[in-house]
């Protein structure tokens, strides 16, 4: 009987001393995830972007190997923001800064001229620029060249480029998810096209308040109308609706569009004093929010493919 205490007590220690045994291993696993995290993230780099697409844009190459802001939040004007001091600290503790440029955000580079030790990089380099032909901005560059799903492709390698010069450790990651989110891109040219071209093609003028779709017409094989070449405080002028009104009479153009960063109240004029009718709101210069219809590049182009045909009374 004693032999059978003894042993059930060895039995007892042994399990005991198991049984801390995997509590301390299962700690000791724990805690060096969790170190590794916070290695991982502390190595991370971080790169500032101007406006809400190329955040989107930068973030499908990025991965899980830098984090990345936007400067101008969702939902707010690009051309003419006005940075706080808290975007001019995020700037400052950037790895790296992505820009638009083709004229697009005026404010940068004043806004850059103390921050000349970070780098930099535009995203419209190595793009064919659309030539404005409207008042102040003759000659200019339509800046809205991420429109076209084919120059999307060139933004992409222009920030791979960039992401691989300031962390060429991580390369090979920047180099896969740049070409997997430049397949995503190109497989969603066709189907857009298919939709587009549902338009009549007599009717194929896009109606809109700011000439921001250029790109996607030019791509498309629309024609355009706009009120303003581009964002100013020139905006919905009576000559510039008086001419649009007057155009979309002559072409006899069946519906109007405005932008979601603009107050659409002078194209709601042209279409009713036009006939025409006013199918909505399209995305450009910013995506929207989480529960929004344009969180993502990629469902922007969607979505606004959709409303496009939808406000021609097409089936997308």
């Amino acid at each position: 009987m004693a032999a059978l205490t003894g042993k059930a007590e060895y039995w007892h220690q042994y399990l005991s001393r198991r049984c801390c045994f995997m509590r301390c291993l299962v700690m000791l696993v724990a805690v060096t995830a969790l170190l590794e995290s916070v290695d991982s993230r502390a190595e991370r780099k971080t790169v500032v972007t101007t406006f809400s697409v190329l955040e989107d844009m930068a973030q499908n190459v990025a991965g899980d190997k830098a984090d990345v802001v936007s400067i101008i939040p969702p939902g707010a004007e690009v051309h003419e923001y006005e940075p706080t001091p808290r975007d001019i600290l995020k700037a400052r503790q950037a790895d790296l800064i992505l820009w638009n440029g083709f004229g697009l955000e005026r404010w940068f580079e004043k806004f850059y001229s103390g921050l000349d030790d970070v780098p930099v990089a535009v995203l419209t380099k190595g793009i064919a620029p659309i030539g404005l032909n409207e008042g102040p901005y003759e000659g200019k560059p339509n800046p809205h060249s991420w429109m076209s799903p084919a120059n999307a492709a060139i933004y992409v390698e222009n920030i791979r480029q960039a992401l691989v010069a300031i962390d060429p450790a991580n390369a090979e990651s920047y180099d896969e998810n740049a070409q997997a989110y430049s397949a995503r891109l190109a497989a969603l040219d066709f189907p857009i096209k298919e939709k587009l071209n549902k338009v009549p093609e007599q009717q194929r003028f896009l109606v809109t308040c700011e000439g921001a779709f250029s790109y996607l017409a030019q791509h498309y094989g629309f024609k355009e109308l706009y009120l303003w070449a581009v964002n100013s405080e020139q905006e919905g002028t009576p000559q510039q609706i008086r001419k649009v009104i007057d155009q979309t009479r002559k072409y006899d153009v069946p519906v109007t569009f405005c932008e979601s960063t603009v107050n659409p109240k002078a194209m709601q004029q042209v279409s009713a004093e036009s006939g025409a009718r006013f199918a909505g709101i399209l995305y450009v210069d910013s995506l929207t929010r989480e529960d929004g219809p344009a969180p993502t590049y990629e469902q922007m182009l969607k979505y606004n493919a959709e409303l496009i045909v939808r406000g021609f009374h097409v089936s997308p």
